[in-house]
C-alpha cells in the first residue's frame, strides 16, 4: 500500500522554495519541450504526459462528407498524439526522468475509458498512472461514481491503482463523502491549487498529505511573474512539487497503492448477461460488489461451532457392562427359567406397533 506520510506545515506554504523539494513536470501534446534545457534543472525528477482523452475516435469513418472529414481529423490527431507520447517517453527515460501518464476523464463509459487509457499508455511497471478529474461536474467531466469504476478497471487490468488528480473543491467533496467514494478517497492525491498557501483548504480529514501539488500553471504563471520557471518550457507548463526530496520521490514512484485500504472495497464480480445481449455485441460489463469478507474472529467462531457439531456426530453410544454368566448348575437352571419367563411375557404382550400382519405371516405362525 502507498501510504502518504503526515505532512509538515512547511509542505503547505510555498514548499517549492525549498531547494531540497523534488519537482515534476506535466504536459500535453501542445506544450513544446526543449529537452536539453529541461535537463539542466536537477530538481526535476519526473515527467507526466497526457495520454488518452475520453474514448478513442471511431476506427471507421461514416456519414456525410463533413462528418467523415471530422472523423478523419480526429483520428489523425489521436495517432499523432500517441506517437508524440511514445517519443517523449523514450527521451524522458533516457535523461533519467521518472515517467508518468494521465487520462483526461470525460462523461460516460468508464470501463471503455480505462481500457483506452491502458492501451494508449502501455504502462511499464515503473510508470505512474493518473486519473484527471478536472471538476465535479458530470456534464463536462467523468462523474465520481464512474471514476470509482474506472479505478477498479485499471486495477483489474494491471494490478495497481492510478493517482487521483483533481482540484481543491472536488478533493474536499470526495473527502467529505469518503464512505461513498471508497476508492477515490484512498488514492494518493495529486492536488491542483494555484495559491502560495493551502493549509486552510487541504482536506486533512481524509488525506494526511499530498503526493504531488500542482502549484504553477497558465492560471498563475505569465511573462512577468511565475512561482517557478522551468528551463526549456513555456509559461503555461504545469509544475508540481513533492513533499519529499528527489531520492525519496524516486523510491515512492509510481505509487500505485492505496491509503488505508480495506480488501472488501475491491471485491467485485461481473454481472451475467443474457444470450441476446451478448450476441448483439457492444456490451459493457458491469460489476456487483461482493459482501464484506469475514473477520478472523468470525471465521474462528464459525469453525469452532462446525467442528463441535462434526465431533458430536462421531460419538459412540454408551456401552453397558456385559452380563455375568451363571456359575454352577443351580445358577444355570435359574437363569434358563428366567429367560423362558421373559420370552413368554413378550409373546403374550399386545402389539403396540403399527406393523400390519399379513396372511402369510399368520399362516407361518400356525405352522409353527
Amino acid at each position: 500500500m502507498a501510504l502518504t506520510p503526515a505532512a509538515k506545515a512547511s509542505d503547505f506554504s510555498e514548499p517549492w522554495k525549498d531547494a531540497d523539494r523534488a519537482l515534476v513536470i506535466d504536459a500535453y501534446e501542445y506544450n513544446p519541450i526543449d529537452w536539453g534545457q529541461l535537463a539542466t534543472d536537477k530538481r526535476i525528477v519526473g515527467f507526466i504526459n497526457k495520454a488518452s482523452d475520453g474514448m478513442p475516435p471511431p476506427y471507421f469513418c461514416f456519414g456525410a462528407e463533413t462528418e467523415a472529414r471530422l472523423c478523419k481529423t480526429l483520428w489523425k490527431r489521436y495517432a499523432v498524439a500517441r506517437e508524440l507520447f511514445q517519443t517523449r517517453k523514450v527521451v524522458a527515460k533516457a535523461l533519467g526522468l521518472k515517467w508518468g501518464a494521465y487520462h483526461l476523464a470525460r462523461p460516460g463509459n468508464p470501463i471503455g475509458q480505462a481500457n483506452n487509457f491502458i492501451d494508449f499508455a502501455q504502462p511499464e511497471p515503473d510508470d505512474l498512472l493518473a486519473l484527471d478529474i478536472e471538476d465535479d461536474d458530470p456534464t463536462q467531466w467523468m462523474s465520481l461514481e464512474d471514476a470509482e469504476e474506472f479505478v477498479r478497471q485499471v486495477h483489474r487490468r494491471i494490478g495497481r491503482f492510478p493517482v487521483l488528480y483533481t482540484n481543491g473543491s472536488t478533493a474536499g467533496h470526495i473527502a467529505d463523502n469518503r464512505y461513498k467514494y471508497r476508492l477515490l478517497s484512498r488514492l494518493p492525491l495529486w492536488y491542483a491549487r494555484y495559491k502560495p498557501d493551502i493549509g486552510v483548504h487541504f482536506p486533512m480529514g481524509n488525506w494526511q498529505g499530498y503526493a504531488l501539488w500542482q502549484f504553477s500553471a497558465k492560471a498563475n504563471c505569465g511573462r512577468f511573474r511565475c512561482p517557478y520557471r522551468v528551463a526549456g518550457t513555456p509559461t503555461d507548463i504545469d509544475v508540481n512539487v513533492a513533499p519529499v526530496d528527489a531520492a525519496t520521490l524516486r523510491a515512492q514512484w509510481p505509487f500505485g497503492g492505496l491509503i488505508d485500504m480495506q480488501p472488501d472495497y475491491l471485491a467485485s464480480i461481473p454481472l451475467p448477461l443474457s444470450r441476446e445481449a451478448a450476441l448483439a455485441g457492444n456490451v459493457t460489463i458491469t460489476y456487483a460488489t461482493v459482501a464484506t469478507p469475514p473477520t478472523f474472529d468470525e471465521m474462528v467462531s464459525v469453525f469452532s461451532a462446525r467442528w463441535a457439531k462434526f465431533r458430536d456426530g462421531f460419538q459412540m453410544p454408551a456401552v453397558t457392562a456385559a452380563p455375568r454368566l451363571p456359575r454352577g448348575i443351580a445358577e444355570y437352571v435359574a437363569w434358563i427359567r428366567k429367560e423362558k419367563r421373559t420370552a413368554s411375557a413378550f409373546e403374550a404382550a399386545p402389539a403396540t406397533s403399527d406393523t400390519v400382519s399379513t396372511a402369510s405371516t399368520e399362516s407361518d405362525r400356525g405352522l409353527r
